[in-house]
């Protein structure tokens, strides 16, 4: 959901996609996502598309306007495989009160059904929970919960504008345990200026004692049009270093796989394969799913599009009658390939070498060489990175396509 949405072309005002991209819905699995653009404030890093009580966003009537979607996306899809997997993103969901997060869960289960397996994920602000709303989401049919730690330190997390002490993401996630949900996440940020090695061990050893099954850890990313990009454009911080980046990758990797963690996307490790996020395994697999909420991106059958960004925007389409989605793109086989190959790398099960054009088999040869790829799996016929092929991921799929 950050930054600025891309042209594309217009999408229909009934949101009607080509046939050709109904024939095999869900054949690589179907899942929905559903965007909460409400925070109570704005780190200063975040671009994503988020608004606060201050900028005249309210949430009221929000569940009822993502309903109206969802009656367009069944008339758009018609039948479709059950839900495998739901994801509420934001912005912070859980601003939401817990009975109407809950009426859009049944909502999508109404229309087209959640598999009996069905993961039902939640992001979640530390603060923005409590041992009873989390025993409410649970009873609500959630089954994970992604909370936003982002550190233990707390100058970094002044210098990131996060408003939770620093015990509070482990805490909350104790407390998720407590209320019975299966999956627990802590989501990490290093390389922040100010963040030393000791900071993000500490960072580390907290998530790892807070008895959780997936930790995501992103190196900082300065995105244009924030708080903390003018500040750092200002002097009054450091930009991220590269080196120092590394170093913690490598201060994470090792401390979650001595925990017993394993690295199943480069950014992402769990305890167990049945601890990954399946919902971003769609992502990366090449799924489909129905993006609900302003700016939520959707994709069905090469088709992708974008609802328009602002909820009062958003809102008034729906009113109207009329679909949200602000453009679209109709995937090629060349764009679909180039895709398919840059997220399958980044996933511990790899990319099978046989789907790679002559030309990228060639360049995975060199790779291996390199020791970029794991030549175990290189025998079976599978593009796996090593540890140093990880830490060049970008490198090595710029490499391996035309």
């Amino acid at each position: 959901m950050a930054g600025a949405l891309p042209e594309g072309e217009p999408v229909p005002r009934d949101g009607a996609l080509p046939a050709a991209a109904l024939d095999a819905v869900g054949a690589r699995g179907f899942g929905v996502y559903v965007h909460v653009p409400f925070c109570a404030s704005r780190c200063g890093y975040c671009d994503f598309n988020t608004y606060t009580a201050s900028e005249g966003v309210v949430a009221d009537g929000y569940a009822d306007r993502v309903l109206a979607e969802l009656a367009l996306a069944t008339r758009v899809l018609g039948a479709v495989p059950r839900v495998a997997t739901v994801f509420f993103g934001g912005g912070t969901p859980t601003l939401l009160p817990v009975a109407e997060l809950g009426r859009i869960l049944d909502g999508i289960d109404r229309a087209w059904g959640l598999a009996g397996d069905a993961e039902v994920t939640t992001e979640a602000n530390p603060e923005s929970v409590s041992p009873a709303s989390l025993r409410e989401l649970r009873a609500a049919g959630f089954t994970r919960i992604s909370l936003g730690m982002q550190s233990a330190a707390p100058h970094v997390l002044a210098v990131l504008d996060r408003r939770h002490t620093p015990g509070r993401a482990a805490a909350a996630a104790t407390e998720a345990r407590v209320a019975g949900f299966a999956h627990v996440s802590l989501d990490l940020i290093y390389g922040t200026p100010g963040e030393t090695a000791a900071d993000f061990a500490g960072s580390l050893a907290m998530a790892l004692a807070a008895g959780v099954d997936h930790v995501s850890g992103y190196a900082l990313i300065v995105e244009h049009g924030t708080r903390l990009a003018a500040r750092m454009r200002r002097g009054e911080l450091p930009y991220p270093d590269d080196d120092v980046a590394a170093d913690r990758y490598l201060a994470a990797d090792h401390a979650l796989t001595e925990a017993g963690f394993g690295w199943y996307e480069v950014s992402n490790w769990a305890r167990t394969p049945a601890d990954r996020c399946r919902h971003n395994l769609l992502y990366w697999t090449g799924g489909d799913w129905w993006g609900l909420g302003p700016g939520a991106h959707s994709h069905v059958g090469g088709v992708r599009w974008w609802n328009v960004k602002h909820p009062t925007a958003y809102a008034a389409r729906l009113a109207a009658g009329d679909s949200p989605g602000q453009g679209r793109e109709i995937l090629t086989g060349a764009q679909r390939y180039s895709e398919d190959v840059l997220l399958r790398l980044r996933l511990a099960d790899g990319l099978p070498l046989p789907g790679l054009e002559p030309a990228g088999r060639e360049a995975a040869q060199r790779a291996l060489a390199d020791g970029l790829l794991d030549p175990a799996a290189y025998q079976d016929r599978r593009a796996v990175l090593t540890l140093r092929g990880r830490l060049l991921a970008d490198a090595v799929v710029r490499d391996l396509l035309p």
